[in-house]
């Protein structure tokens, strides 16, 4: 169990590395250096960052409980899978580019509209980041973390939460610190007019993330799901538009009531196709596509193949596993594991989580893993399979696959 801890807590220390917190956690810097010369402000922040992650760990943590409970095989990432999460965390990161941008102010007195930051809800923003930051993370996993998350998935549920809070606090680690020791924070650039242009180019990674999700969404929902959050971006980028002119007006003393009531109607129009947007069937160009460059994975095929005289790959994966979709780039996409897929006959499969599937979500549980990636390579002779590493190389694949035919050469 201390092991599990450890590989938990170093695991949400690297997480902060991987390119899917890159949005939000750039937020959270932008608030250290805006309050370098305020150390008491910043502890204070800082705890309330520490706060927000750890807090939406143990929500996360008890869904997850819950839902296993209740014979769901499900796993880290597991509200990705919904397309209803996924649409409001579109408009969530949106706003917050928008927010950046200037377009409208969270937080500040209007005295203070043009200005990077203030104290007033500075420490309740600092928690809705933490908040935001840990769900954002559940598309990557870090080096460490499978093992940790796979083995507090199999313990009982008062484990279960210590181990997910070792990651919590694992992850909110290194601005809890510079938070609180000046040694640290001394090292951050000095405030100045410049934060003005930081705080606009940090907009555009949010931009990013926004247009990842809506990937994400087409291939969890289809086409009528694009539809509707794009109509809802133009919506909500209508009402902070609106809500930025009546903190305007209110501050040069003018009526604002209207605008704001105006904002409202228009955030609330974007309800509706928010609750419309839900899973779509695979298309049958999609379908297509997926037969042309693997074997259908399921439990029963790979049971009928294995151990039939070729080696088998099991890449499982998810549109919304960012480390997923990097490792198929820059390895298992290459020409030179395609080349050794061909010289050793390996029979390629793709086990598709960005929707749930109960039997992909069991066979991470069979194979003590919380979550994705997941690569499996079952070796031509039928012996034990073998788990890659979660980040790949192509020399990493290749080797596995030259190991795995190799029994069959001998026979």
């Amino acid at each position: 169990m201390l092991t599990a801890i450890a590989a938990a807590f170093l695991g949400g220390l690297i997480l902060n590395l991987m390119p899917c917190v890159f949005p939000v956690i750039s937020l959270k810097a932008l608030s250290l250096i805006r309050h370098h010369d305020k150390p008491a402000q910043a502890r204070a922040e800082g705890m309330a960052f520490l706060l927000g992650v750890v807090v939406t760990m143990l929500v996360l943590v008890a869904v997850l409980l819950l839902a296993r409970a209740g014979g769901a095989s499900v796993g880290w990432g597991f509200q990705l899978q919904s397309p209803r999460v996924i649409a409001l965390l579109i408009l969530v990161m949106l706003a917050s580019a928008l927010n950046l941008f200037g377009l409208f102010e969270v937080g500040l007195s209007l005295q203070r509209v043009g200005e990077v930051g203030g104290d007033r809800g500075g420490l309740v923003g600092s928690a809705l980041t933490g908040a935001l930051a840990i769900v954002v993370a559940t598309p990557c996993s870090a080096p460490f973390m499978a093992s940790a998350v796979g083995y507090a998935l199999t313990q009982p549920p008062l484990i279960s939460v210590v181990i997910f809070t070792a990651l919590a606090l694992g992850f909110a680690a290194p601005f809890t610190l510079i938070s609180f020791f000046p040694l640290l924070a001394r090292a951050l650039p000095a405030p100045g007019a410049w934060m003005i242009t930081l705080k606009h180019g940090l907009a555009f990674p949010m931009l990013g993330a926004v247009g990842w999700l809506i990937w994400v969404l087409e291939r969890q929902a289809g086409s009528a799901a694009l539809a509707a959050i794009l109509a809802c971006c133009l919506l909500l980028s209508f009402a902070a538009w609106l809500y930025g002119m009546a903190q305007k007006r209110r501050m040069m003393g003018q009526r604002h009531a209207l605008l704001h009531l105006a904002t409202a109607l228009f955030v609330l129009l974007t309800v509706p196709p928010l609750l419309d947007v839900k899973t779509s069937a695979p298309s049958a160009e999609t379908a297509e596509s997926d037969e042309a460059a693997a074997v259908a994975w399921s439990p029963q095929n790979v049971d009928a193949i294995k151990g039939q005289g070729k080696p088998v790959l099991v890449n499982f994966t998810a549109s919304w596993c960012i480390t997923c979709q990097v490792n198929d780039r820059t390895s298992l996409s290459t020409q030179a594991v395609k080349s050794a897929m061909a010289r050793t006959s390996t029979i390629y499969m793709i086990a598709d989580s960005t929707k749930y599937n109960p039997d992909v979500e069991q066979a991470l549980s069979d194979f003590g893993r919380g979550g994705l990636p997941l690569y499996v390579v079952y070796p031509a002779d039928g012996g034990k399979p073998v788990v890659l590493p979660q980040v790949l190389t192509p020399r990493i694949v290749i080797s596995a696959l030259e190991h795995a035919a190799e029994g069959s050469k001998k026979s």
